[in-house]
């Protein structure tokens, strides 16, 4: 009876669980760390991760539970997990564009923002019209390797992309605030 329950419990999660987020309402530069606490309740997101840990050990192409896996590592703050789950998801579908993005960013996490712009330039070779994935590179650029001209053009494109934004006005904050800086 536990087994079956505990399978109905993940099915659920990987169904309805830790799906994609859609576009934030509002940009907050630097991208980056999850406030503490991520999950929700304590321990909520261990006692996921090990379901899904145990679930990609007996399936491992379980892309899903891949996907969801690196999800709750990432908001755990532990980014070389995620990645590695991510990796693996990619392995199983290599043009996932939001997983890719993902990595992207907990690669800047671990402090490796070349990898990290790397990821973000894969991305946006499957979809130019990332807009995350144009303003995450964007972040990197401008605060981990300062190069704000480019990260200007990235926060522009995204711009370009989604004029009307929940986020648009901060983003045109931060491209002033850019070319500001780099006079």
């Amino acid at each position: 009876m536990k087994k079956i329950l505990l399978m109905v419990m993940m099915t659920a999660f990987i169904a309805f669980g830790c799906q994609k987020k859609e576009e934030p309402q509002q940009f907050q530069p630097p991208l980056g760390q999850v406030p503490q606490g991520g999950l929700g309740a304590p321990g909520q997101g261990v006692d996921t991760a090990k379901l899904l840990q145990e679930e990609v050990k007996k399936d491992p192409k379980n892309l899903n539970a891949w996907i969801n896996l690196g999800n709750i590592m990432m908001d755990t703050h532990r980014y070389q997990e995620a990645i590695d789950a991510y990796t693996k998801a990619l392995e199983l579908d290599p043009r996932n564009v939001n997983v890719r993005v993902d990595m992207g960013t907990c690669y800047r996490n671990a402090n490796k923002p070349d990898i990290a712009v790397r990821e973000y330039k894969k991305a946006l070779e499957i979809d130019p019209a990332h807009i995350n994935a144009h303003k995450n590179m964007a972040v990197v650029l401008a605060y981990d390797l300062h190069d704000n001209k480019q990260a200007v053009k990235e926060f522009e494109k995204a711009l370009e992309l989604a004029p009307n934004a929940p986020d648009a006005g901060a983003v045109k904050a931060e491209i002033q605030k850019l070319k500001a800086a780099a006079k």
